[in-house]
């Protein structure tokens, strides 16, 4: 009947295109949802106390601010910040409220301690990494690594104005002189 080897002659098994009119195959079930959407330019400026939601890695990677509050809200504050290589954020203490920071990109060191003079806690940071910071515990961050260190970090209270724009470090240092 039919060999084997030399399959019935047809015009559609020889040198079939390997070309697909869609990005999948008509016996593939397509994705009903995608699971990486392009990226989009996402304008950075206060945002609160407006309902707002926004892809917060995308916003976090997007910032070269040293610091930018993204939505102030009357209970709440989420800042976004971009601490260039070898730089730190600044030993500080927040007295009446706790801090949460999330590592976006890049890798460094944080300190913390009862006393500004004894920092007695100290881990490695990097991507993903989460720090929680309670009230009254002096803190620093240093970035160790090769690129800026991209992080965004929620104060419960807000601790800065809404609309806060630090382009660098220096302009921050003189918002906290004044």
């Amino acid at each position: 009947m039919y060999n084997v080897y030399k399959p019935y002659p047809s015009p559609y098994y020889i040198n079939a295109p390997m070309y697909y009119p869609y990005p999948y195959p008509y016996w593939v079930k397509r994705p009903t949802h995608y699971p990486h959407p392009p990226k989009q330019f996402i304008k950075l400026k206060d945002y609160g106390p407006k309902p707002y939601v926004v892809n917060i890695e995308e916003a976090t990677k997007q910032n070269d601010y040293y610091r930018i509050a993204l939505w102030t809200g009357e209970y709440l504050q989420l800042t976004l910040m971009s601490i260039n290589v070898g730089d730190d954020i600044g030993l500080e203490v927040h007295d009446d409220h706790d801090q949460f920071i999330r590592i976006e990109e890049g890798q460094g060191i944080v300190k913390m301690g009862d006393r500004k003079d004894k920092l007695h806690f100290q881990a490695k940071v990097y991507d993903d990494y989460a720090i929680f910071i309670p009230a009254g515990k002096w803190h620093n961050l240093i970035n160790t690594g090769c690129t800026p260190l991209k992080l965004y970090s929620i104060y419960a209270p807000p601790e800065h104005p809404r609309g806060t724009v630090h382009k660098t470090k220096e302009d921050a240092e003189e918002y906290h002189e004044c």
